[in-house]
């Protein structure tokens, strides 16, 4: 239900876990257990970053995107980074996680976490729905000076492509959420001296 997608010659993968669901009280608290991924990016401000991919059930995505903040707590343990990214479609909006409901979200409401994608946005295919399901939330002072500013979007493939709302659902009844890091200020001073030199 969601897929990642990197050039190896810009990131490479450091290590993998699987977040066990299983803390005493409390198991079982996601459908799908959380998959992390710890990358190192030599080519970007910040040198390595941990993303939290997460596909949320609708009816328990109050409970699983606040369980995300455990996971967080769990992999900065057990890893040494403070850069986190958590994407994906937490079904973050509408009926499934009311307004009253944001109170209760630890990610949320610890002020550290920065939701690059608001609420007003749409991130659903159909025009009958304008939720913001789809989410890109940040933590980690490198990290989050090192995002490229106004870069966090909702890619709109359907008009970009010039695609009809039928055939878009073919692809995803979702729009991809996208957010672009800065270029190493070594390398980007690299590429103007190559390109000096042509």
């Amino acid at each position: 239900p969601f897929d990642s997608h990197f050039r190896k010659n810009l990131v490479s993968v450091k290590e993998t876990y699987q977040y066990m669901d299983l803390q005493p009280g409390d198991e079982d608290a996601f459908s799908r257990e959380p998959y992390v991924v710890w990358f190192q990016a030599p080519s970007t401000d910040v040198k390595e970053f941990v993303i939290i991919p997460q596909h949320t059930t609708p009816e328990a995505a109050v409970r699983e995107i606040d369980e995300l903040y455990d996971v967080y707590l769990d992999v900065k343990e057990k890893w040494d980074s403070e850069n986190f990214i958590f994407m994906g479609d937490l079904n973050a909006g509408c009926s499934y996680v009311p307004k009253k409901s944001w109170k209760n979200i630890r990610l949320r409401n610890h002020t550290e976490f920065v939701w690059l994608i608001g609420d007003n946005k749409d991130t659903t295919v159909k025009s009958s729905t304008n939720c913001a399901y789809d989410r890109i939330v940040v933590v980690g002072d490198k990290l989050i000076s090192s995002i490229v500013p106004t870069s966090a979007s909702v890619f709109d493939f359907m008009a970009a492509y010039g695609l009809t709302e039928e055939q878009a659902l073919e692809v995803s009844d979702h729009f991809p959420v996208e957010v672009q890091l800065t270029e190493s200020k070594r390398l980007t001073s690299r590429r103007k001296i190559f390109m000096e030199r042509k």
